[in-house]
């Protein structure tokens, strides 16, 4: 009923699987629950509803799993802190913000400490504002802002707050104060300098937090350069999932290859992102290939850029203007060169006027 059954469960007894099904447990076979780990449900029923989302969540039958963990933590007492962890984080990735709320709206009052109210308030606020992004409805949006001030009078020191907040106060056209928020963050956050160049952006110009923008990430070629997504800011950047197990990903190679040597000495870098999980043998395929662009691995479709993007099959690109806005997902777009050349002439207009600007400052206090 709910998709692809796992190896190890095709060897269980047909007696096993038909009583199962018909129990209403969709044909999983039960596996005797380990010694409660710190956070997981201690309940001998809860134990085992949560190792069957821990199963949906292996077979990426996520939404399943989200309802899994839910019950699991009920049948807990809602103590099970690794049953929210979960069930927010899935939500949060299949889009149910509804879910992800109702989570959390089920721990505050349960919360026993300043610092854990602090994170559940954050964390309503995050899945409040998705729906806002979503539904693109402004209450979403205030009462996002609500659930963040609320996260910072109970712990000043909890950074992140600042960042959300200056994207809703965007979204709600508030820009001042949506740039105060901005800075504030960049003044107490020392931990994640790719962050920091995107907050940046968005403080010298707040329109950029209400777009779709690519989401920031750092990489290490195969160079052994370490490229961030916003020290490419001026320039469209094509982004390319590929794998050297993929047949398709290597009729397209020409094409890529193509498409990084008409572009060259333009505002424009192609990163190709490799989901093998050999490393030799991606570096071997490089080479022989004269794949002289960008190249960095993620290792499979669950490694964080893949995960970050979205990507479920291969080859897949995606193309992000001069601004860091992400435009649409291009899967073997014959016209996506043409596509490029339009973003690639604005990134060169703006680059222009960019470097104009400094001499026409020079010119007007010369003639002072």
């Amino acid at each position: 009923m709910f998709g692809t059954i796992r190896t190890r469960q095709l060897l269980c007894a047909c007696a096993a699987f038909l009583l199962a099904f018909v129990s209403g447990v969709n044909g999983r076979c039960a596996e005797k629950p380990g010694p409660p780990k710190p956070g997981e449900p201690t309940d001998p029923r809860a134990r085992k509803t949560y190792a069957n989302a821990i199963g949906y969540e292996h077979d990426r039958m996520k939404a399943a799993a989200v309802g899994e963990y839910r019950k699991a933590n009920k049948q807990d007492g809602g103590h099970c802190s690794k049953c929210v962890d979960r069930a927010y984080r899935l939500a949060i990735e299949i889009g149910d913000n509804r879910a992800a709320e109702e989570v959390v709206e089920d721990q505050i009052p349960l919360a026993e400490t300043n610092a854990d109210r602090a994170e559940l308030h954050y964390r309503l606020a995050l899945a409040q504002q998705r729906q806002g992004i979503h539904d693109k409805k402004e209450k979403c949006f205030a009462d996002s802002c609500q659930e963040l001030k609320t996260t910072l009078a109970l712990n000043p020191q909890y950074v992140d707050a600042h960042y959300v907040m200056g994207i809703s106060l965007a979204y709600l056209h508030q820009d001042d104060a949506a740039r105060d928020e901005f800075k504030a963050f960049l003044n107490e956050n020392t931990n994640e300098p790719e962050l920091n160049e995107r907050v940046q952006r968005y403080a010298d110009r707040v329109e950029l937090a209400r777009s779709r923008m690519a989401p920031p990430f750092t990489v290490k070629t195969i160079d052994g350069e370490t490229v961030s997504l916003d020290s490419l800011a001026g320039k469209v950047v094509l982004i390319d999932f590929w794998a050297t197990w993929c047949g398709p990903c290597r009729e397209a190679l020409p094409h890529v290859k193509q498409i990084a040597h008409r572009f060259e000495g333009k505002p424009f870098a192609v990163l190709s992102v490799s989901l093998d999980d050999d490393d030799a043998k991606w570096r071997s395929f490089v080479s022989a290939n004269g794949m002289t662009w960008l190249q960095t691995r993620d290792g499979r479709f669950t490694g964080p850029i893949a995960g970050e993007f979205g990507v479920t099959a291969i080859p897949s690109t995606f193309t992000i203007d001069a601004d860091g806005v992400l435009e649409d997902q291009h899967v073997g777009d014959a016209d996506i060169e043409g596509k490029l050349k339009k973003l690639i002439d604005r990134a060169q207009v703006l680059a222009n006027q960019k470097n104009a600007e400094p001499a026409q400052i020079k010119q007007a206090g010369a003639g002072q």
